[in-house]
């Protein structure tokens, strides 16, 4: 029967994850919500000022539609078990917005999705007012799994004015990052901080950005794993002896890259676009430190370079890693008021969105079918931080802010081009990746910690057949 096939695909993946999900002897009959004039909507957005501008955006909606909206926060290490359990309880919300794409794929995987509904809203939106590489992402086959909604890119952020003395170009390939780690490696601050906490996303993500510039695909397009392939060997070798001989000693998380970063302390480390607000001193509880931030809060953000791009010796191109977040319709959708939410999200209420966080929610749908730039533009004159607020364009060169706008453009990941997006969704629990850098960092072989990997990539992928 489809309802027994889809809960064994729901334990498959909880048990891959990680989770202690606790679901019912037998599955509820079809648990689609029927009310016409209200539907529950999560969002993967828990901090209070956050919930509290999507809750404007939630009551514009219903005094312009009459549809009442529950709004419920979740955070994003809870998400996949409340999902679970909510799925085998009946009680799944209608609309789940701010949903990165591996846990896209594992709603689609576990068949929680509405795809038809979802592929309406993004036909009603007009396809050719989003990113092309944000349709394909989200789309699995014919199916369109998510409406994508908006962005964040992985940046190395590098000192630029250290590498001005230094006579050092832009870290853009293994081997000028290599020579800068090595060059700027001193005892008043390390070559480089990068992630490499074992069991951790941030880690994997980290090297995802990493391996993908030198042309390391978890699997190839017939779906065989092929993290053991020389390319990712020669990733990990690489990455491993940046934090091992140019970083600060022990594994470092997202909190202490970022930390050491803005105290002055590392010449380059890897973090995502949502760390520009914070560098150009618009969060309190996360201010730049560096001894020459004590006159001027800017100076990081005003000697601080990026780049999007990256490439390996063995990569054909440069490649730029990324998240898209989308709004999905989940199978247990009152249809007609979810389409309309997620319509009025992406449209009246989009601009209200993506100024939440405009640092790591660049649009995707750049604009409507009258103005293509509509919501592009918008963007760039929003104003980012938490605590004090102001444009990028204030603290950043017009080339910075040009590279954070048009990176989600160009985005690669892995899996999902070789039609193994699922896997993709799968491997977030256990972290095989992270743990392989982990180790690496650590002092073992590279290709031993790649092919452990790689066995474990296809015992969890063997798992979702």
């Amino acid at each position: 029967m489809p309802a027994a096939r889809t809960w064994s695909r729901a334990l498959l993946a909880a048990l891959t994850a990680g989770l202690l999900v606790l679901l019912p002897g037998c599955v509820q009959g079809d648990a689609r919500n029927t009310s016409p004039d209200s539907i529950k909507v999560w969002i993967e957005e828990d901090l209070p000022d956050r919930v509290a501008a999507t809750q404007k955006i939630v009551d514009a909606f219903t005094a312009s539609s009459g549809i009442k909206v529950q709004l419920v926060a979740v955070a994003e290490d809870q998400f996949n078990q409340l999902l679970l359990s909510s799925a085998a309880a009946g009680t799944l919300p209608d609309v789940v917005g701010g949903v990165p794409l591996g846990q896209v794929r594992t709603m689609s995987s576990n068949e929680l999705i509405d795809t038809a509904a979802t592929g309406q809203v993004v036909d009603a939106l007009g396809r050719d007012t989003f990113t092309s590489s944000a349709l394909d992402l989200t789309r699995s086959g014919d199916a369109q799994l998510a409406v994508p909604s908006e962005a964040w890119t992985q940046l190395l952020l590098y000192r630029k004015d250290l590498f001005d003395a230094a006579g050092l170009p832009a870290p853009t390939s293994y081997a000028a990052v290599q020579k800068a780690a090595q060059t700027l490696d001193t005892p008043e601050h390390a070559g480089f901080i990068g992630a490499s906490v074992a069991g951790d996303s941030f880690t994997e993500q980290t090297f995802e950005y990493w391996a993908l510039a030198n042309g390391c695909q978890l699997v190839d397009d017939q779906g065989r794993v092929t993290f053991d392939s020389p390319a990712c060997v020669e990733a990990l070798r690489s990455y491993g002896q940046l934090v091992r001989e140019y970083g600060p000693p022990g594994a470092q998380d997202v909190d202490t890259t970022r930390a050491s970063y803005f105290a002055g302390k590392s010449a380059m480390t890897v973090w995502s676009t949502f760390i520009l607000d914070e560098m150009a001193g618009l969060r309190e509880d996360a201010k730049p430190s560096c001894p020459e931030c004590v006159a001027d809060p800017t100076f990081l953000a005003k000697n601080t370079g990026i780049v999007t791009a990256l490439q390996g010796p063995e990569g054909s191109t440069p490649t730029v890693y990324g998240e898209v977040t989308s709004w999905v319709v989940t199978a247990a959708a009152s249809t007609s008021p979810a389409q309309r939410f997620v319509e009025y999200v992406m449209n009246e209420g989009y601009e209200p969105w993506i100024a939440i966080a405009p640092e790591g929610k660049v649009p995707v749908r750049t604009g409507t079918a009258d103005d293509r730039e509509k919501f592009s533009k918008a963007w760039s004159t929003l104003d980012v931080g938490v605590d004090s607020r102001a444009p990028l364009s204030r603290f950043y060169s017009p080339q910075v802010v040009d590279e954070v706008a048009t990176g989600p453009a160009k985005l690669s990941r892995w899996a999902i081009p070789q039609g193994q997006g699922d896997l993709l969704g799968a491997l977030q629990g256990e972290q095989p990746v992270a743990q392989a850098v982990n180790e690496v960092a650590n002092g073992t072989d590279p290709a031993q910690a790649a092919r452990d990997a790689a066995d474990t990539i296809v015992s969890i992928q063997e798992s979702l057949q």
